[in-house]
C-alpha cells in the first residue's frame, strides 16, 4: 500500500510547487503595491488615459444588440478565413474528399450569411 502511495508523491510535489508559485505571483504584487504606494489613488492618477477625454456616459450602460451580432458574424467569417488557408495548402493531399468537405462548409456559411442578411443583422441605422 505504501508503494502505491509513493507513486503519487511526484504529483503531490508538483501540485505543492504550483500552488506555492501561484500564491507568490498573486500575493507578492499586492504586498509590493503596499510598499510602493501604488494602491493610494489620487485625482491625477484616476484621470482618463486610454482615450484622452472623459467618458460621455456610464460605463455600465447596455450596448445595442447589433454590436454583438456584428461581433459574432466577424468571428464566424474570421474562422472561415483561418480554415481556408490550411485547406488550400493541403488540397493536393486531401483530394476530392477534402474539396467536397470544404464546399459543404462554405455552403453552410453562405446559407448562414444569407439568413443573417435576410433577418437584417447586417443593416445599421
Amino acid at each position: 500500500m505504501a508503494a502505491v502511495a509513493a507513486q503519487y508523491l511526484p504529483i503531490l510535489l508538483f501540485l505543492g510547487v504550483a500552488l506555492g508559485l501561484s500564491l507568490v505571483f498573486v500575493i507578492a504584487p499586492i504586498i509590493a503595491s503596499k510598499f510602493t504606494g501604488a494602491d493610494k489613488p489620487y485625482a491625477e492618477k484616476l484621470t482618463e488615459y486610454e482615450c484622452g477625454f472623459p467618458a460621455f456616459e456610464d460605463s455600465r450602460s447596455q450596448f445595442d444588440v447589433r454590436f454583438y451580432l456584428v461581433a459574432i458574424l466577424f468571428i464566424v467569417f474570421d474562422l472561415e478565413a483561418a480554415f481556408l488557408f490550411p485547406w488550400a495548402v493541403t488540397l493536393d493531399s486531401t483530394g476530392w474528399l477534402g474539396w467536397g468537405a470544404m464546399m459543404v462548409f462554405l455552403a453552410e456559411l453562405a446559407l448562414g450569411l444569407a439568413y443573417a442578411w435576410k433577418k437584417g443583422a447586417l443593416e445599421w441605422e
